[in-house]
């Protein structure tokens, strides 16, 4: 009797303890929208932002990572998935939700999963639509989060609400306000210097020199460039993302290029960055790009002002060390002493656990 008793006690203790641990919150997304569930969560679905969720969870916060779209990972930056499951190669059990963007994104496989929450990017969210309505039926909490705008306020919001979902609010605050200090910092220094801002074209280097790819507007590489002061030649003809006439490129003399690249570039001759590209790889291909037709009388081109970003490093709590980069390249006399590259392998170094190699900024100079 006595045993069964201390048993009781014990199921108890134990019963507590867990009511201590997870409790009811309400979280404000990114959309304003207020979200009652128990946190930590337990059981989440990630749509997008992987490495975010683990630089500002920890990589214990996928022992609670039930779903996951793989493509937004494994499609979109192969090299860094194979860099993550050599060293955690569990991450290759966890259950596919297929992808939004390519209309592979499974409801049901995200219901029968089981979820306590599903994290969204925006542009997700609003895609998918009335098929919101399915997860919310099943009492599956939605929070929508969003770096792809590339502003302040959404990266800090973003990474905050990271922090509450995995019970790790110091650790998030603590990135956040170094995020804001790098990019409040670089533009007091443009700022204060009062330049001229330079006519400037971004492109998505995914197609190659033969063929123009989009650019971007207001959000992304775009966002970027207009915050530190660039003047993006996009503004008047694409809002968002999308194709810009080459004549309209051409008759804009940009004086500073940027091209973004990926790993899945090799396969091809577009702009190849991010883990595992040589240097020379890099130099290479974008080098390829200032043979475009009518490209030798660009300002940009004339003056070596053309340069290679790891597309990887975009709509991340990461790319901090990209918009220095950007930063440096519209104003390079602003910021001679900061090396964007070697910053943004430092957050490997304070944040994940792995250490990645390769390509992630390049310029050529002759």
């Amino acid at each position: 009797m006595n045993q069964l008793l201390k048993l009781t006690q014990i199921l108890v203790v134990f019963f507590l303890s867990g009511l201590t641990q997870a409790k009811m919150t309400v979280i404000n997304d990114v959309l304003g929208r207020k979200v009652a569930l128990e946190l930590p969560a337990q059981r989440v679905v990630l749509g997008v932002y992987a490495e975010d969720y683990m630089a500002i969870g920890t990589e214990s916060a996928f022992d609670n990572v039930v779903g996951l779209s793989r493509d937004t990972w494994k499609a979109w930056r192969p090299a860094n998935w194979n860099l993550y499951t050599k060293y955690r190669p569990s991450l290759k059990d966890i259950p596919d939700i297929g992808e939004v963007e390519n209309q592979t994104f499974s409801i049901d496989k995200v219901i029968h999963l089981k979820p306590s929450v599903v994290v969204l990017a925006d542009w997700q969210y609003k895609s998918l639509g009335t098929k919101i309505a399915d997860l919310e039926k099943e009492e599956i909490s939605i929070v929508v989060i969003d770096y792809n705008a590339q502003t302040l306020h959404r990266h800090i919001s973003s990474t905050l609400i990271i922090g509450q979902l995995t019970g790790q609010e110091k650790r998030a605050k603590k990135i956040a306000a170094e995020y804001r200090n790098t990019i409040e910092t670089t533009l007091k220094r443009i700022k204060s210097a009062k330049l001229p801002p330079p006519r400037t074209y971004v492109e998505n280097g995914n197609k190659g020199p033969s063929q123009y790819s989009v650019t971007y507007g207001k959000n992304m590489w775009g966002a970027i460039v207009t915050m530190m002061g660039g003047d993006n030649i996009a503004t008047p003809y694409i809002e968002w993302w999308g194709l810009m006439n080459p004549e309209q490129v051409l008759d804009s003399k940009p004086e500073v290029i940027f091209l973004s690249g990926t790993e899945s570039g090799v396969k091809t001759d577009a702009m190849a960055m991010g883990h595992g590209i040589e240097r020379t790889l890099a130099e290479s291909r974008l080098k390829g790009f200032t043979e475009r037709a009518g490209w030798e009388n660009l300002p940009a081109i004339r003056d070596n002002r053309i340069y290679g970003v790891y597309h990887g490093a975009s709509r991340t709590i990461l790319d901090a060390a990209m918009v220095q980069f950007v930063a440096k390249s519209l104003y390079p006399s602003l910021f001679k002493d900061i090396d964007p590259e070697q910053e943004y392998l430092n957050f490997y170094k304070k944040y994940l656990p792995v250490t990645p190699e390769g390509t992630f900024t390049v310029h050529i100079t002759n």
